[in-house]
């Protein structure tokens, strides 16, 4: 019976991706450290450690029918480790003396560290996959609304004007840097290991390295220059990567949330019949698909904590630190594939409301727009000189809860260098957008070049 939230029938959408907790269930563990031991075995025949025969009855017998997760439950329980039990299972199941050859030179780490890189291989392939799509529809987005005028807000507070293309370009741009990160990191995950006890492959002699080449070759593996048993940097620099895509999720989880306030009304989460509901207020549609992604980041940064503290392995095999991969690593993955399909589900079915976008601009009676007004003043009184008394301007209408128009027009000095029609056209906030759309440009151009397209 699950008792872990990613794997509760109850929880589990809310928190992880169905897709990458196949590649971590016990029956697919199970087949790839049968994968594994099959591949050593044809290798070493093909450098002549064992007879082929024997490898063949080896791959024969390897299979997962031949495995009781009950027998790998309790072997494991008592050794340590599964792949002893996992051993002995497929001798039992090999004709006559062919099972001798099983595990031949290897070492538990050699079978359980080369499946945990097939593993992280095809989470990368699913996380690839997914980041993609979502850099792809935030692109679409932010092309949308590259002109549609918003708040832009800095410490809570309305602060200038800016373009929801824009904010949505900022994601973007994190996200297509995250896909640069993760494909730099593939190739320190996608490696095989076959090292023997201390990771000098005194187990099989002078023909080691052809057969540790033969067998990452034949699982699609890279072949590592020295063993990694202890050195664990490539599993923590892919949990840095997902920990850091797990944190701009939650961003953007965050953002939404915000912005779905009552009191701003900007966006919604896409919405369907049930949604986010109350069991006792009627009108609540709540921010569900945000709440998961902002918790999913703040679990998955728990487990980047625990990746880099595994790293501290001790002299040729660790005491302790491998075992915490094994509970965090799944985690991350499987929190970080499932935060990235709700964003996808998030940004493909947000609701934009450029009405409220263009109300909410008018909310503070202009003071959004005090820096366009500074500026404008500025070449005629000097920066400072605009600024206090645009400032003072400002502060009035704080007083009075007035239009800061009026305020500005009531001020002499301010009134001896910009007219009403100068006034009101600092005043604009389509006016004072900078070069927001010229930047949800340039993020798209360069994503749309780094695709090839």
């Amino acid at each position: 019976m699950p008792s872990h939230v990613m794997d509760s029938a109850v929880y589990g959408d809310l928190f992880g991706s169905a897709e990458v907790r196949r590649v971590f269930s016990d029956e697919h563990l199970v087949e790839l450290w049968l994968r594994v031991e099959v591949a050593l075995a044809r290798s070493e025949a093909a450098e002549g450690l064992i007879p082929h025969q024997a490898a063949e009855a080896i791959a024969q017998a390897a299979r997962p029918e031949a495995v009781s997760l009950e027998e790998l439950r309790r072997g494991t329980a008592v050794v340590g480790y599964p792949i002893l039990p996992l051993v002995r299972a497929i001798i039992r199941a090999c004709p006559g003396e062919m099972g001798e050859y099983v595990h031949w030179g290897a070492t538990t780490q050699d079978i359980m560290d080369t499946a945990l890189a097939l593993q992280l291989t095809e989470v990368h392939a699913i996380v690839q996959r997914d980041l993609r799509l979502l850099e792809e529809a935030l692109l679409e987005l932010a092309a949308r609304h590259r002109a549609t005028p918003m708040a832009g807000r800095t410490h809570g507070m309305q602060a200038l004007p800016i373009t929801f293309g824009y904010k949505v370009a900022v994601w973007a741009a994190e996200v297509r840097r995250h896909l640069q990160r993760l494909e730099a990191c593939r190739s320190h995950i996608a490696v095989g290991q076959f090292a023997g006890a201390v990771g000098t492959l005194a187990s099989v002699g002078p023909r080691g390295l052809e057969v540790q080449r033969r067998l990452c070759e034949a699982l699609g593996l890279g072949q590592p220059p020295i063993a990694w048993h202890t050195a664990r940097d490539g599993v923590a620099a892919f949990a840095c990567v997902l920990g850091l895509l797990a944190a701009t999720l939650g961003k953007l989880g965050q953002e939404v949330a915000l912005l779905q306030r009552t009191e701003i009304g900007e966006v919604e989460e896409p919405y369907a019949p049930g949604k986010g509901a109350s069991s006792t207020m009627p009108q609540k549609r709540n921010p569900i698909l945000c709440e998961s992604l902002i918790a999913i980041a703040r679990i998955a940064r728990q487990d980047v904590a625990l990746a880099l503290d595994a790293m501290g392995h001790d002299h040729e095999r660790a005491t302790g630190p491998w075992h915490v991969e094994w509970a965090c690593i799944p985690e991350l993955c499987v929190l970080a594939a499932g935060g990235l399909r709700m964003a996808l589900d998030l940004t493909r079915g947000l609701v934009v409301h450029p009405d409220r976008m263009a109300r909410n601009l008018e909310l503070d009676g202009g003071q959004l727009l005090a820096e366009s007004v500074m500026m404008r003043l500025a070449p005629h009184v000097g920066r400072t000189r605009a600024h206090d008394l645009v400032y003072d301007a400002c502060m009035e209408a704080h007083a009075r809860r007035a239009p800061l128009r009026d305020c500005l027009l009531a001020s002499a000095p301010i009134r001896q260098h910009l007219d009403a029609a100068a006034i009101d056209a600092a005043l604009d906030p389509a006016g004072y957008l900078g070069l927001a759309g010229s930047f949800v440009d340039r993020v798209v151009a360069q994503a749309r070049a780094a695709q090839g397209r």
